[in-house]
């Protein structure tokens, strides 16, 4: 990267984290000597940009929207879109915009190696990621190039609760401050006051679902039996909705349920956990309780309410899910998995296309040789060390995510070229 890789360029930034984190991340950029413009939908997003001059307030309803980002990315010489996810509809028309004017797209989203590095790529991510249609030989291509050791991850659990309280003070901005953008629409179901509400619900009752948590992961620990894990989503993470076959969490726990119960042998248990950010709003537990009732097995099915996965995971048999980026940890341990959805790991080399009944009865094991290497490539190109959430978690991701953005290639190709950024083992984020 050249000293003036930041010269001329205008990063158009759109919605982000819940929290200060774009904001930094645009200070920064304008401390390396590019302009930044922020356009903001809401409260919470002006909220968390206090930069009043670089900030462009959108007011108008959705439909005005397409037009309205063209007609910025062609007054202002925007060079770069900058955004959190990529499914969400102002984003994704923000996408085609940006690609009709070949303006360079950096996409932020949870890590795939969550919860102590963040993801940054460009184009898409998830299932809109470069690694869909990359191979593992052409991962191995690239890493011969490096001589880098894959990091471990820290003993912190990383910042869980910032997350949770940065997401109801954005939530509580939209809800009582919200006045002057009459015409915005949250991009999932649920309104603003019953997002706040659940926010505020999941704060208040950490300590009894952390009690309840403890209960039931040591009644599965000690219970001496074989067990299959279940790792399961919020219903409306992107990844879900966008790239799942699943309509809905309960469509999932209807195939799971019918899985087990006609594959896996009778001795064997089922523990269905939940998304660490699960909150209640999609009736879960419920259906779980009444689809292993129908199916005669309600004494060999556990819910576990969030919470650490590892403790589980260390003497699980097999792993099941949609499309989780948990399902990253369930590989590393070299544990059998079955995935149903797009995954940026459901490689042929370490996922298994059983049947599901078959997959419980005698499941596959992955080839771990195959998917250490493609830890590694990712860790060394679009997993970044660091956080959304904890100011030291910021501090960590912004020491090295400037300069990615700045550089020329994009992560994936900067390791084919040999010209990756070397990296840091990431501390604890609290």
């Amino acid at each position: 990267m050249t000293q003036n890789a930041a010269s001329g360029r205008l990063l158009l930034f759109l919605q982000g984290p819940h929290g200060p984190f774009f904001h930094g991340l645009g200070r920064m950029l304008r401390a390396a000597g590019a302009e930044v413009l922020r356009v903001g939908f809401n409260a919470g997003d002006e909220a968390f940009w206090p930069d009043r001059a670089s900030y462009v307030p959108f007011r108008d309803p959705p439909e005005a929207w397409p037009e309205t980002v063209a007609a910025l990315m062609e007054d202002r010489g925007v060079t770069d879109l900058v955004l959190y996810g990529d499914t969400r509809p102002i984003h994704a028309q923000a996408i085609r915009a940006a690609r009709a004017r070949d303006i360079t797209v950096h996409v932020f989203e949870e890590g795939y190696m969550r919860p102590y590095w963040v993801t940054y790529e460009r184009g898409g991510s998830n299932g809109n990621s470069r690694l869909m249609e990359m191979s593992v030989e052409e991962m191995r291509a690239a890493l011969a190039l490096s001589d880098m050791e894959a990091p471990l991850p820290p003993a912190h659990w990383g910042d869980m609760r910032q997350h949770m309280v940065y997401g109801a003070l954005y939530h509580w901005f939209v809800m009582f401050r919200n006045g002057s953008y009459a015409n915005f629409r949250p991009h999932r179901a649920l309104t603003v006051t019953q997002e706040f509400r659940l926010y505020l619900r999941r704060l208040a009752l950490l300590p009894v679902h952390a009690a309840e948590r403890k209960i039931a992961t040591w009644r599965v620990r000690n219970g001496g039996f074989p067990y299959h894990l279940a790792l399961l989503q919020l219903e409306h993470d992107s990844s879900f909705q966008a790239h799942s076959p699943f309509a809905s969490m309960t469509e999932f726990l209807q195939v799971l349920i019918e899985g087990f119960a006609a594959g896996a042998p009778r001795h064997h248990h089922l523990v269905v956990k939940a998304h660490p950010l699960e909150d209640g709003r999609a009736p879960i537990r419920r259906d779980l309780a009444r689809l292993a009732r129908e199916h005669g097995i309600a004494h060999r099915v556990h819910y576990v309410r969030g919470g650490k996965l590892a403790q589980l995971l260390n003497e699980a048999r097999t792993a099941v899910t949609v499309n989780s980026t948990a399902g990253q940890q369930v590989l590393w341990r070299g544990i059998p998995i079955k995935v149903f959805g797009r995954a940026v790991y459901a490689k042929p080399e370490f996922v298994s296309d059983q049947p599901l009944p078959e997959f419980f009865a005698a499941a596959t094991r992955p080839d771990s040789r195959a998917y250490r290497d493609y830890r590694r490539f990712l860790l060394e190109t679009s997993q970044v060390p660091g956080g959304f959430y904890s100011r030291r978690g910021r501090r960590q991701l912004l020491r090295h995510v400037v300069d990615m953005m700045l550089s020329p290639l994009d992560p994936y190709d900067a390791l084919k070229a040999g010209k990756a950024a070397p990296r840091q083992q990431l501390r604890a984020v609290s």
